[in-house]
């Protein structure tokens, strides 16, 4: 650390140069401050259902080498896994077997009619949550087709 002495008289006169040194003692202060500061708002940054939106204005996803499990639900409300129509009370153990069946956890790509009430859709996806898959897509249409 660096610092001036004053010399005795109170160091008035010509023999005083001015200091050059520069007190870094607050600049860390207020490092640590913002460090402290980001360390505890980032884990609040990501909240709710883990779910991935696609942008509508995206490309296809390219998934050749894990095939996604795709769950359907039609206007009348009905729940399909891949092509076989079951009740959302069977989605999370038929999930849980599919997902012993494969060694990885599978990618959940979910597909609702437009028309259907929203609270359905969250009805699937927090089945699909609670039995605990973290990959979940709601799949849109890109804009022109």
């Amino acid at each position: 650390m660096a610092f001036h002495v004053v010399p005795p008289g109170g160091g008035r006169g010509r023999g005083r140069r001015p200091m050059a040194d520069i007190n870094v003692t607050p600049l860390v202060d207020v490092m640590l401050v913002l460090l402290i500061i980001f360390m505890v708002t980032a884990p609040l940054l990501v909240t709710g259902v883990p779910v991935d939106l696609p942008d509508a204005n995206s490309k296809a996803l390219n998934d050749e080498d894990n095939k996604p499990v795709q769950i359907s639900v039609d206007t009348s409300g009905a729940v399909f896994i891949d092509e076989m129509q079951i009740t959302v009370e069977e989605l999370a153990p038929k999930l849980t077997a599919i997902a012993e069946a494969r060694r990885d956890e599978p990618r959940i790509y979910v597909r609702a009619d437009s028309t259907l009430d929203y609270g359905m859709v969250m009805r699937v996806v927090g089945e699909v949550n609670g039995a605990g898959f973290k990959k979940v897509a709601l799949i849109t249409e890109q804009k022109g087709n």
